[in-house]
């Protein structure tokens, strides 16, 4: 390289590997999943594991690892400080579990497009993979405006927008959970 030329900016290496383990119709694509999922990676490099579960087994994992009882739309695991990897090893940044069943559930009673909350779902728990939470207010306002512009970016609509609406805007509050180490 000359003096004066820039070094090409290096890609981005983003690895998203699904496992479904329902027999749920209604589940999306592979290639939806890891593009719903990668919408909110988009800035950072690492590998994440989504895993789309049945009921049981997400209020198995809500139980063991949340301690609140019954299944739920979304978990994530932030991954730990990771140790030293090869160069062209993909730093872990955490797992995904998807409840295909509750999503499901949610959409027909919200009256949402099924794969419209399905990518609101996995931004939402990506986004909490790279810190982001809802404990608090202004945590929440941050979280919720960072899904907004993603899932417009994709073309969903706005998923607060009904129920800001309705007046059952409802904030719940989840476990505070830690930064992944980078």
């Amino acid at each position: 390289m000359t003096r004066g030329q820039r070094a090409a900016p290096r890609r981005k290496r983003l690895a998203i590997v699904v496992h479904d383990v329902t027999r749920e119709q209604g589940v999306p694509l592979r290639s939806s999943i890891r593009k719903w999922t990668a919408a909110a990676l988009r800035s950072t490099d690492g590998e994440v594991a989504v895993r789309i579960v049945t009921a049981p087994e997400s209020a198995e994992l809500n139980q063991r690892y949340l301690g609140r009882r019954g299944a739920t739309n979304v978990l994530s695991f932030p991954a730990g400080a990771a140790l030293p990897l090869p160069k062209r090893e993909l730093t872990p940044l955490g797992d995904l579990i998807v409840c295909a069943e509750i999503v499901a559930r949610e959409a027909r009673a919200q009256h949402k497009m099924l794969d419209a909350h399905w990518a609101h779902m996995l931004i939402h728990g990506a986004l909490h993979l790279l810190g982001y939470d809802h404990v608090t207010v202004s945590q929440a306002r941050r979280m919720e405006s960072r899904e907004r512009e993603l899932l417009a970016a994709l073309g969903f609509p706005d998923p607060y927008a009904a129920a800001v609406r309705a007046g059952a805007a409802r904030r719940v509050a989840c476990k505070p959970r830690s930064r992944p180490a980078r």
